[in-house]
C-alpha cells in the first residue's frame, strides 16, 4: 500500500499497531513539526481552508471553514487559549460503519499527531478523544500512544521547545448513539444527560464548558499530517472529482469480501461493492443498499455508476454519510431490514422531543404488524405520514430524520414489498417467520 496513495491507511496495523519510534521512522509527526515550526496557526487555517478537506464523519461541511468560526485571540492570550478545546468524535456508532475503528486500532499515533495540528490551529491547549465505549482494543492502544506521545515531548507543556502546549484525554463513552451528535457529546463530556443541545449558539462559540469548542471526526482528522507534510495540491490531485482527497469506504451484507477500502473520493458505487467486496455471494442479486450507513436512503441497481461524493450521492436522492454500504440482495426481506434499523433507532432516541420519542416506536409498531403478517394497507399510509412528522425541521436534532431515510425510500422503492406482507398475510421471504 503506497504512502502517497492511500495516506490514511498505509500504516495500519491492527495486529501490532506502530509505536511512537517506529511511527516516526515511517515519517510520522513531520506534518506536525512543520504546522508547529514553519506555520502560524493563521497560516495552517488557510492550508486546510485550500485543501477544501471536507468532514468525513457524514454531514461533509467544509473542515477549514468550521474552525474559522472559533473565535480568534491574541497567540499571547495563553488564558484565552485554555479556554478552547478540540474534541475528536470517537462514537462510532452508526450501524454499517467501522472506518473510525480500522485507524483507531490500527495507527493511533496518527490521530494523535493530527490532533496536535487540529489544536494548534485553533488555539486550543486541552483536547478530548471522546471513544465508543464498546471500543475496548482502541482505548487501550490509544491509551498508550498518548503516553508515548506525552513521553516524547509531543504533548504537554512547550511541545518540540515551542510556547505551545497541549493535554490531551481519553474519554470512553457510556454508550448511546445519540452521543455521536456533537452537542450530545458535548453534554456527555461534562457529565450532563446526552441531549442535543438548540443551535444557536453552536459549540464553535459556544461548546465544552461554554467555551469555543471544534468537534471533528476521526477519519477528518486524520488527514490533516499528510496535508501538512505533502501540500495542499497534492491531496486535491488524489481525487478526479470534485471532492478533494480519499475516502474510507466500507460494504458490510451478503459480499464476497466484507472489509474497508481507502479509495480516490468519488469511487463508483459499483467500484466498491464489485471491484473491492468483490460482489454479492453466489446466487444472491442486488436489490438495494444504504450508501453510508443506517441513516440514509436507499439506492438501487441503477445508482452503480454513482460517484461516492457528496454530491453525487444527493442527486441520486441519498446522503454519501460515512460511506458505508449496506447491501440487501433479492432473497432478504427489505421490510424486516428497515424494521431492524428502526428498532435501533427507536432505542437510540434520547426521548427529549415528541416525533423521535414516540415517533420511533410507533413506527416499530407498523413495521412489526406488516412484518408478521397482520398489517393493513392503511399501516402503509400511517408510515408516510410518520416519515412526515419526524423530518428535518421538525425534532430537536437530526436522529429522526435519520431514521426515516431508509423508512422513507423503502416504502418508495419497495412498495410492492409491503403490500405482498399485507396481502398474503406472511412474510414471503421468511414464511412468515
Amino acid at each position: 500500500m503506497n504512502a502517497m496513495t492511500h495516506p490514511l491507511t498505509h500504516l495500519v496495523n491492527l495486529a501490532k499497531p506502530l509505536n511512537f519510534s517506529q511511527y516516526s521512522e515511517q515519517g510520522g509527526y513531520v506534518g506536525a513539526r512543520n504546522a508547529l515550526l514553519e506555520y502560524s496557526p493563521e497560516q495552517v487555517l488557510e492550508l486546510v481552508k485550500s485543501s477544501e478537506l471536507k468532514g468525513r464523519g457524514g454531514a461533509g461541511f467544509p473542515t477549514g471553514m468550521k474552525w474559522s468560526f472559533v473565535p480568534q485571540f491574541d497567540e499571547h492570550d495563553r488564558r484565552a487559549a485554555q479556554n478552547k478545546y478540540l474534541v475528536c468524535n470517537a462514537d462510532e456508532m452508526e450501524p454499517g460503519t467501522f472506518k473510525d475503528r480500522l485507524l483507531l486500532e490500527g495507527v493511533p499515533h496518527q490521530l494523535i499527531e493530527a490532533m496536535i495540528i487540529a489544536a494548534y490551529t485553533i488555539g486550543a491547549n486541552k483536547a478530548y478523544i471522546f471513544l465508543r465505549g464498546e471500543y475496548f482494543l482502541a482505548a487501550q492502544r490509544l491509551q498508550q500512544a498518548i503516553d508515548e506521545a506525552y513521553q516524547a515531548g509531543w504533548l504537554g507543556k512547550n511541545i518540540q521547545q515551542t510556547n505551545f502546549h497541549l493535554d490531551l484525554y481519553l474519554h470512553t463513552s457510556a454508550g448511546r448513539y445519540i452521543c455521536g451528535e456533537e452537542t450530545a457529546l458535548i453534554n456527555a463530556l461534562e457529565g450532563k444527560r446526552a441531549n442535543p443541545r438548540a443551535k444557536p449558539p453552536f459549540p464553535q462559540v459556544a461548546g465544552l464548558f461554554g467555551k469555543p469548542t471544534i468537534v471533528n471526526n476521526v477519519e477528518t482528522l486524520s488527514n490533516l499530517p499528510h496535508i501538512l507534510k505533502n501540500g495542499v495540491n497534492w491531496f486535491k490531485e488524489l481525487s478526479p472529482g470534485s471532492d478533494a482527497g480519499t475516502k474510507i469506504y466500507g460494504a458490510c451484507g451478503r459480499v464476497k469480501t466484507p472489509g474497508l477500502w481507502e479509495l480516490p473520493m468519488g469511487a463508483t458505487i459499483g467500484q466498491v461493492l464489485n471491484d473491492h467486496a468483490g460482489g454479492l455471494c453466489e446466487g444472491l442479486s442486488l436489490k438495494g443498499l444504504l450508501p453510508g450507513g443506517a441513516s440514509t436512503d436507499f439506492l438501487l441497481p441503477e445508482h452503480l455508476d454513482t460517484p461516492m461524493d457528496y454530491d453525487s450521492i444527493a442527486k441520486a436522492g441519498s446522503r454519501l454519510g460515512t460511506g458505508g454500504l449496506i447491501v440487501l440482495d433479492d432473497k432478504n426481506c427489505p421490510v424486516a431490514m428497515v424494521l431492524n434499523l428502526l428498532q435501533f433507532f427507536a432505542q437510540e432516541s434520547c426521548g427529549w422531543c415528541t416525533p423521535c420519542r414516540d415517533g420511533t416506536p410507533w413506527a416499530v409498531e407498523l413495521l412489526t404488524r406488516i412484518e408478521q403478517g397482520t398489517g393493513t394497507v392503511d399501516d402503509i399510509d400511517s408510515l408516510l405520514k410518520l416519515c412526515d412528522f419526524m423530518w428535518i425541521g421538525k425534532t430537536h436534532c437530526a436522529l429522526a430524520p435519520g431514521a426515516v431515510e431508509p423508512l422513507k425510500s423503502a416504502l418508495k422503492y419497495f412498495n410492492d414489498d409491503f403490500v405482498e406482507h399485507i396481502e398474503k398475510g406472511c412474510c414471503p421471504y421468511h414464511g412468515g417467520h
